[in-house]
């Protein structure tokens, strides 16, 4: 929802100030649309309705997952297509994958939304909306901005969402803002207030290999980027996570592992393995054998690795598959 409409609208009809912090709590519950706010008064709620859309965003497609993940495909008001994702565990965790742009100017080589067409940048009314959109659907408590774009790219706008967020039921300290390393949105992350996390995609032990998979590299290379990543510790005194896609023979050997390690201050950072998921892209995933062993000898040389749990690869809703081709042009 347009909240700037909203407060404006509301202004112009002469509603005390508290309209407005009523309709939002509602919207933030997951009210289904403006007849559901049952505390408005009805010639107010009818006034609304013909005054202000309920989202930003139009659904165009769904699709569930045989493992519960389900992934949305939104136009915004000029037809940009935007994806988001609700991914449910077993723990109680339902955490969401929103994207802070259409497309993504960035062109790493093993993410489909590369593949895109790039857009614009989404308005923090549209990020919060493919939010509300699962919230609908039910509680959600985590968030990664994992999903389209570089978020660093739209911070302002990806941190006026998280503002908002905790209204959800998704606190700062589970909300994640992932960066391919855009050096200078992560200082600025590291100057606001909020304890959001960090998660910088790696995918490389050197600027080599690298810049090969990742243009980005060659505008900000490793040691810029990590650079960055230290001042944010200094500054909120929370590890970094490293988001490290298993590609088969171009980074997952031995000593490939044994020189990430040595990058990385454990006290600082925690290695996040990803199975590559398929995208169309030259790749093949790392096997399982491949993974585990790398995973050994990170742990070996004294830096501490998960890998992460792979959800909605048969809908195209894993890490690196959104690339809403239904809309795409």
């Amino acid at each position: 929802m347009d909240l700037e409409l909203l407060r404006t609208t509301l202004d112009q009809a002469g509603e005390p100030s508290y309209r407005f912090d009523q309709a939002w709590a509602w919207q933030a519950r997951g009210a289904a649309d403006w007849e559901a706010m049952s505390d408005l008064p009805a010639p107010l709620r009818a006034t609304l309705s013909e005054a202000i859309p309920f989202s930003t965003l139009k659904v165009e497609n769904e699709a569930v997952s045989k493992d519960g993940t389900i992934k949305v495909l939104f136009s915004t008001h000029d037809g940009r297509p935007v994806e988001a994702v609700l991914m449910s565990y077993r723990d109680g965790r339902r955490s969401l994958c929103l994207s802070s742009q259409s497309g993504c100017p960035l062109s790493c080589t093993f993410c489909a939304t590369g593949t895109m067409k790039f857009g614009r940048n989404l308005t923090a009314a549209e990020i919060v909306d493919q939010a509300l959109h699962f919230r609908r659907l039910g509680d959600v408590n985590h968030c990664v901005f994992m999903g389209m774009g570089e978020p660093m790219m739209n911070l302002d706008n990806v941190l006026a969402a998280c503002e908002l967020l905790p209204d959800l039921g998704i606190t700062s300290r589970r909300t994640a803002i992932s960066t391919v390393g855009w050096a200078p949105g992560i200082d600025a992350l590291a100057a606001q207030s909020r304890p959001i996390r960090l998660a910088l995609s790696l995918h490389a032990p050197n600027d080599a290999l690298r810049s090969e998979i990742m243009a980005v590299n060659d505008r900000y290379p490793i040691a810029e980027v990590l650079a960055a990543c230290d001042r944010h510790y200094e500054a909120r005194r929370r590890m970094t996570f490293i988001e490290y896609v298993m590609l088969a023979g171009v980074n997952d050997r031995y000593e490939q592992a044994v020189e990430l390690a040595a990058l990385l201050d454990p006290k600082r950072y925690k290695i996040n393995l990803i199975p590559y998921n398929p995208t169309g892209s030259p790749y093949d995933g790392s096997s399982r054998a491949a993974i585990d062993a790398f995973q050994r000898t990170l742990e070996a040389n004294g830096i501490g690795a998960t890998v992460r749990l792979t959800r909605g690869q048969d809908i195209a809703a894993a890490c690196g598959q959104l690339a809403a081709n239904a809309l795409a042009g």
